[in-house]
């Protein structure tokens, strides 16, 4: 007879979590030479040859979710004589602690990203890693690769640099209290108040980051919001699922990511090295986006085009806001899935279509993506002159393995929403609600109803509905172990 324990919601699903990781190909638990070497780490990493620049004085700050503790990036502005502003981004300094080859790097390398899932998290690396030795956390020294990048007063790119140092992290921070007090007016985050300097300093970078984001937009970056289910618990008791909102502080840091990607990508390719870029390349589907802008009453392009697109979807935002979520979601299956490829050098690479960038190299999350700790280990060698440490041959396997392990691990992700939906759901039998097609197969037809924000098979009447599509839906079947959320038309 199972335990108490084994019957309460957040264990259930973290025995499922658990079970999906291994059907999918990941594991879900460190081998016993990973924790031994783990167990041999003594403390942070560090080194004295070259030294390290000391950057600690500065205001450095994390903005991330309020329960992060794997904090990867911290950041800073300061404002130039001239009028141009200079922003820099540290980035948790990874490869000197998880060697290449080691057991610990054989793990990331067979997962590529921590897995966050509604029973539990799954690290990349050990929690004395990911949230202690490589984290970014408060008021600890650590060694950072830092990407330094001047902007002019219009916003271009004056020039950039990226170097080691020692950083200190001044202020933790939280998206939702940081964007209420940055857009809305609210109340100051007590640890802004409590650095002095530092709330100028979020509102330069605020300022800036926002003129970047502007003009990244006028070459057709979209606008695209979806909606996240992220678990609610009263204890272990799982109370409900909300949508994560895109806010003012996610695109401040959004934007300083894709600043730094970008220079990341190009100083490789100036030191003739091999990278790992992400790309999102011309969608596939386009005539059906096209489709879905008609049926609004938009016109678009026969050939893909991301200024019209983009144009479209803020006066479909503006339009019909409730339903702005539902169409993103369906944009972004039409423009098919994001991959890594290898760039060579001299080479070049389809860029990525969603955030109008040509280079884009993922370089700002290393403790738990481990594309990121590939360009880490790449960027460390271009730094000190030294040859690649690995072959193009072994960095295309990888890039490809990466695509398809984080694939595997949305899979995982997604199956443990739709479990807790199924948990909140399974009450609500035979109710109706309103919903929208986003994906239509020949394996199926899939609707997102608005609350639980999630998604469920439409099992009978799907024939004939297109992605994008809004309909009356009945509950008619949850399972809480294979993840499963059933609808039939309620017509």
């Amino acid at each position: 007879m199972p335990s108490p324990a084994d019957r309460n919601p957040r264990s259930v699903l973290k025995r499922i979590a658990h079970r999906a990781m291994i059907d999918r190909g990941l594991d879900p638990d460190f081998s016993q030479a990973a924790l031994a070497e783990l167990a041999a780490i003594r403390g942070a990493a560090f080194k004295t040859s070259p030294p390290a620049r000391d950057l600690r004085p500065l205001l450095w700050c994390s903005i991330d979710n309020d329960d992060s503790r794997d904090l990867d990036q911290l950041s800073v502005a300061e404002a130039l004589p001239d009028g141009s502003v200079k922003l820099s981004v540290a980035i948790a300094e990874v490869a000197l602690l998880v060697k290449q080859g080691s057991a610990l790097d054989q793990h990331a390398q067979k997962n590529t990203t921590s897995v966050y899932t509604a029973g539990a998290i799954f690290p990349m690396l050990p929690e004395k890693l990911s949230t202690d030795l490589t984290s970014l956390g408060f008021e600890a020294d650590r060694l950072a690769i830092v990407i330094e990048m001047v902007f002019s007063r219009e916003g271009s790119l004056a020039k950039s640099d990226i170097f080691e140092a020692i950083v200190k992290n001044r202020a933790k921070l939280a998206y939702n209290s940081v964007a209420a007090w940055l857009e809305e007016g609210g109340p100051m985050p007590a640890a802004i108040g409590a650095v002095v300097g530092l709330e100028e300093n979020l509102r330069l970078q605020y300022r800036t980051t926002q003129q970047l984001r502007a003009l990244r937009h006028k070459r057709g970056a979209l606008s695209l919001q979806t909606l996240e289910a992220r678990p609610v618990f009263s204890g272990d008791d799982l109370h409900d699922l909300v949508a994560d909102q895109s806010n003012g502080a996610k695109s401040l840091i959004e934007e300083l990511m894709v600043a730094a990607n970008g220079i990341t990508a190009r100083y490789l390719s100036s030191k003739k090295f091999p990278s790992i870029r992400r790309v999102v390349r011309t969608p596939n589907h386009w005539d059906r986006i096209v489709e879905l802008a008609a049926e609004r009453g938009s016109t678009l392009p026969k050939e893909p085009d991301g200024i019209a697109l983009e144009q479209f979807l803020l006066a479909a935002r503006k339009k019909d806001p409730a339903y702005f979520p539902d169409l993103s979601l369906c944009v972004i299956k039409l423009l098919g899935r994001g991959e890594y490829v290898v760039e060579s050098p001299g080479g070049e690479t389809p860029g990525h279509f969603g955030l109008a960038v040509k280079d884009y190299a993922h370089s700002t999350a290393p403790n738990r993506r481990f594309p990121d700790l590939l360009i880490q280990r790449l960027l460390k060698a271009a730094m000190a002159a030294s040859a690649p440490p690995y072959s193009n041959d072994e960095l295309s396997a990888l890039a490809q393995h990466c695509t398809e392990q984080e694939d595997a691990a949305k899979k995982v992700e997604r199956q443990l929403a739709k479990s807790a939906a199924a948990m909140l759901l399974a009450p609500r039998i035979g109710e109706k609600f309103d919903a929208t097609v986003t994906g239509a197969s020949e394996k199926g037809t899939w609707v997102r109803i608005f609350h639980p924000p999630v998604e469920g098979k439409l099992e009978k009447g799907f024939e004939g509905w297109k992605v994008g599509d809004r309909l009356r839906v009945q509950l008619a079947y949850t399972d809480v172990e294979r993840g499963y959320v059933d609808f039939v038309r309620a017509d």
